[in-house]
């Protein structure tokens, strides 16, 4: 572990109530609405005026844990409806930025609404509609994200015929002029819609980008108990990307954030000779399913209690291996979902490795994380784009 006597970086705060754990009122003034008023995760697409009528509503009703998930849902759910609509009428009006706006607010209410997990049928709902709701939004802004459907011809036969993912090249790729390409593989709660918020920076350096799910969460149909099943899944999305002319294959980074950093670690040894590199961006390897950390992560952050043993990179011998792609390692020292530990772990075992640290921030490192593996990729892919002005598109605040 990384602080002396076998304690964790943050061993003083694991047995630690995090104030946002005693009622929806304290969730909202202590964490989410600082975050929406940055536009920070989970709130990308909108800042906080989509929200504060909900928090209101919940603070007067004095919402508390462990919450009812059916009624949690319904007070975000009509909200995002109601801003699909404005949207829809935006569009027909021939307000083509103003439709965008609403189409990406109301995908990000809804992605509240089946935040962190989808729990039921309101919450599914909430899932295939914030997809529908972002693709229309994003190709308002000439952002041409399309859903494909890869053949999964390396799948067991219980895990389906396909795997969805959102691709998105861009303009002028080709045979003739292939593109390089930013394999985006989601967390436990951010998939497809929420990842996709980055597809516009890579537009700009003039690269093309995929985004994926890891087992168990969003439309991946990799066995969620299989510590395997994610090779397999990798295994037949580079080969589509492989054939595929318009991208070039030899220039491929995968970008793994928080739950999906972990799987992104694994890819670097397990694929090694087919990324040009990857990024765990706040993962986890080994000391995050440690008993001891494990035992009041309610308290922290959320559960992710169906970690076991059987998936520490460490103990299955992965981390030893003596091949692994390039690998950049991102993550806050203050992380209360993932140790920051794991990060040290990697650097410890098998080939060298790179990281950058941002100190006493929490869970993947913050938003400056997010220019410093931008630029990682970007220089790393061979594009000569401007960086600031790429970057700077990260913005979505409204406008309307």
């Amino acid at each position: 572990m990384t602080a002396p006597g076998g304690k964790y970086y943050i061993h003083d705060q694991l047995d630690v109530k995090q104030p946002h754990h005693e009622s929806f009122a304290r969730l909202w003034e202590t964490r989410w609405e600082p975050l929406a008023n940055n536009m920070t995760y989970p709130f990308l697409y909108t800042d906080k005026r989509d929200f504060e009528e909900i928090a209101q509503e919940m603070t007067r009703r004095d919402f508390k844990e462990p919450y009812e998930w059916n009624y949690f849902a319904s007070m975000f759910d009509p909200h995002a409806s109601s801003l699909y609509e404005k949207a829809e009428a935006a569009e027909k009006a021939g307000e083509l930025e103003k439709a965008s706006e609403y189409y990406l607010r109301a995908a990000n209410v809804w992605f509240i609404c089946r935040y962190p997990a989808i729990l039921n049928d309101i919450q599914r709902n909430a899932w295939e509609r914030s997809k529908v709701s972002v693709l229309k939004g994003l190709r308002l802004r000439g952002i041409n994200m399309q859903e494909v459907l890869v053949p999964h011809k390396h799948g067991l036969e219980r895990e389906g015929n396909h795997i969805p993912i959102w691709v998105c090249l861009p303009e002028g790729a080709s045979k003739e002029n292939p593109v390089p390409l930013v394999f985006g593989i989601g967390g436990l709660d951010s998939w497809r819609p929420e990842m996709s918020c980055f597809a516009r920076v890579f537009q700009a350096c003039g690269l093309g980008m995929i985004i994926a799910e890891v087992p168990g969460t969003g439309d991946s149909p990799a066995l969620a108990d299989d510590p395997t099943s994610p090779d397999r899944q990798w295994s037949s999305v580079l080969d589509w990307i492989d054939q595929n002319e318009a991208i070039d294959s030899n220039k491929v980074v995968g970008w793994g954030i928080s739950t999906g950093g972990y799987y992104a670690t694994r890819a670097a040894y397990t694929h090694h000779d087919r990324f040009l590199g990857l990024i765990s961006h706040g993962g986890a390897a080994h000391h995050a399913f440690d008993l001891k950390w494990l035992e009041n992560i309610d308290y922290r952050e959320f559960a992710h209690r169906e970690a076991s043993d059987r998936f520490s990179l460490l103990k299955d011998g992965t981390l030893d291996r003596p091949e692994c792609a390039r690998l950049l390692l991102v993550n806050g020292t203050d992380d209360g979902v993932f140790p920051i530990d794991d990060l040290h772990l990697c650097l410890e075992h098998g080939p060298p490795k790179e990281a950058r640290v941002f100190r006493g921030k929490g869970h993947m490192g913050g938003k400056a994380s997010y220019g410093a593996i931008i630029s990682w990729i970007s220089r790393l892919a061979g594009s000569k784009a401007d960086l600031q002005t790429a970057i700077s598109s990260l913005d979505w605040r409204p406008k309307h």
